[in-house]
Formats: structure tokens, sequence, C-alpha cells
């Protein structure tokens, strides 16, 4: 089947054909780099009093959310500042502020190196109980989802499993403030750029802005229906599938008139690979019409540190 560029299709979690699904994602991907997904199972209650943290958390003061924010870890955990990551090969900052959340690992874990501990914003109680919450779902649909793309890839349904055990994955709260003036100096929400991790699941794409970059240059707006997910292939993933899976080039641009005078936030959870993992290519996915383009495989966490320095988050 052939999909139209205009017509993003609307894909339901809720099926009970795998494979079907793992067709519907995987066309989806192929085409866009982007699939729209509805019945996902996240607690909508969950996800409306995460919202309202969220909202709460960046109305504090700037000195407050400092006090998340931690020199050395590359944004990794807590808070970033505005205008503080810039898109690979972009000449603006982003018109952003955003909060990490990640993995609790165990003393023992051999991963910990890699993943540096929570931070939590003061006197928000319920803040770590809600988010741990959100961010065990939002694994458990991005391991669902990953599952049916491996029977869309001829993989056995559980080959991602061991790949993401443990995976460096990161819950991001993003806010973008009012635009403040006409004049931006060229500088967008969020300037174009690809994911790097396995797939991004994306909760509150409903509000206008993001866009992918289609093949003929021009811009197409993605926007799931109210409560449902926009889910996007990151360079992990395409890397692993020989580009098989293109990883999209979308962006988050500044809103006109009203909207501009209010804030936009959304939730990504950018599902990565666990850090020990060698990213090498799937022999299923090389022919003589696509050749093998990295023949040396990278481990994830390698991959991650390179990334984390072009984007301005982590120094070289």
């Amino acid at each position: 089947m052939t999909l139209s560029m205009t017509q993003m299709p609307i894909i339901s979690l809720a099926s009970d054909d795998p494979a079907a699904l793992g067709q519907a994602l995987g066309d989806s991907f192929k085409q866009y780099g982007f699939a729209t997904v509805t019945n996902h199972g996240l607690d909508a209650g969950l996800v409306k009093r995460a919202w309202e943290l969220t909202a709460q958390l960046f109305a504090r003061e700037e000195a407050y959310k400092r006090r998340g924010y931690k020199e050395g870890i590359a944004g990794a955990r807590g808070y970033t500042p505005f205008k503080t990551e810039i898109a690979k090969g972009a000449a603006h900052r982003d018109l952003k502020e955003f909060w990490h959340i990640g993995r609790t690992l165990p003393t023992n874990s051999p991963l910990r190196a890699s993943m540096p501990d929570n931070i939590w914003p003061e006197d928000m109680p319920e803040f770590e109980q809600v988010f741990t919450q959100l961010y065990a779902d939002m694994d458990r649909v991005g391991a669902k989802i990953l599952s049916s793309i491996a029977l869309y890839l001829g993989l056995e349904a559980h080959w991602f499993d061991p790949a993401i055990e443990d995976g460096n994955s990161v819950l991001r709260l993003l806010h973008y403030p009012p635009i403040e003036g006409e004049d931006t100096g060229g500088a967008i929400r969020a300037g174009a750029h690809e994911d790097i991790n396995l797939i991004t699941l994306l909760l509150g794409a409903e509000e206008a802005g993001l866009e992918i970059l289609r093949p003929d240059g021009s811009w197409q707006s993605v926007s799931p229906p109210e409560g449902g997910l926009a889910v996007n292939v990151g360079d992990m993933l395409q890397r692993l599938t020989n580009h098989v899976l293109p990883s999209t080039t979308h962006r988050v641009v500044n809103p006109a008139g009203d909207r501009a005078q209010h804030s936009r936030y959304s939730m990504p959870y950018f599902l990565h690979l666990r850090s020990d993992f060698p990213i090498a290519t799937l022999p299923g996915c090389i022919s003589a019409d696509n050749p093998n383009r990295y023949p040396q495989p990278i481990l994830a966490d390698d991959y991650l540190r390179e990334r984390l320095i072009e984007i301005g988050l982590l120094k070289a």
C-alpha cells in the first residue's frame, strides 16, 4: 500500500494481531519516519496529573529550576535551561527549557556509570511518584511497538527485549515559553533535527507546531488525535536497519497570532538501547540494492556521546 504524504494513518495499538500492527507501523515508519497512534494504554488520569505538574514546575522562578541543574552530565537528568540545546548545524539555540527523568538502576548494575541518578524538584512531593510511573508505562508501550516492528523486519517478536533492557531511555518534560515579540532573530522552538535514540513516543503533539521534512523539501504538520502519540524513528534504529526505517528530520515552529502568547508543553519519551549494546546492521536489511552503510558496529553509549557533543549538551 502506498501512503499519501498528506494523510498519515492513525494506528490503534489495541490490535490483537501483532503482525498486522507491525505491518501498519512499519509502512508508516518507512513512508514518513513517523506514525500517529491511539489506544496506547497510558492511564488518562496519570497523564493529566503529569501535565499539571509539568506546568507547575516550569511556572516556578528561574532560581528554583536551576537548583535542578547539574554540570557535567550533559543534561541527562534534571533541568536544562532555556536556549541551551542547539540542533546539529543550526545557527540558533532552541527556544525551550526541559527537565529529564531517567531510569533508576540498582546500585550493583554495571550500567550505572552511564546513567546518573535522577534529580527531583524540591517541594513537589507527587513529582517523583507520578513521573516514575509514567516513565515505566512509556517504557512498556515502547517495547510493544518495537515488538511489532521486529516482526515487520523479519525478526523474532522479542528480539528487542534484551537490547532495551535497562536501556538509557529518557522522559523529557518540555516547555516552550510564550514568544516575546515578533522577532526571534531566526530562532525557533526546536530547530530541524533527527532524534538520536531508537524510537520516540511523544505526548502533546496535538498542539500545532510539529512538522516533518518531506522528500520534496516541504514541511508537513503532524498532529495525532487528542490524547494520542506521535511516534518516530530515531537515528539508532535508522542505523540498525541500514535506513530501511528512516529517521526523519523534524522541527517545532513558532506559533502565529494569539498562540504565540501561550506556552507549549510536550513530553517525549526517548527510548534508548542499553548503553553496552553494539549497534550492528541487521543482516536482513542488507542487500545488493541497499549495501551496508555501517560495516563497523558502535556501542550505543559511544554513539550517544558523539551526538550529545553535536547538539551542545556535552563538551568534547
